[in-house]
């Protein structure tokens, strides 16, 4: 578990996005979020979507770094291969 949730934290903390704001945007609870971040429950592929569009409201490149924080950035991992 956790890639997803481990590149959502860092966005809300990078943006200084509360939770509870995420999740107002969204339309969903308070504890949702939390689980995401606090890596007790993956979001489902459906819900990447939402949270992505939700950062987009709230700060276009908060989206941006989330989808590139959880995708991995492909330049660096060619770089790390033997």
């Amino acid at each position: 578990m956790g890639k997803a949730g481990k590149a959502l934290k860092r966005v809300l903390e990078i943006y200084s996005i509360s939770q509870n704001h995420l999740a107002v945007t969204m339309g969903t609870g308070r504890p949702n979020v939390h689980r995401w971040v606090n890596e007790i429950r993956d979001p489902v592929a459906e819900t990447l979507l939402e949270i992505r569009d939700a950062l987009k409201k709230i700060n276009p490149s908060a989206a941006e770094d989330f989808i590139r924080l959880y995708l991995g950035d492909t330049s660096e991992d060619d770089e790390n291969q033997p």
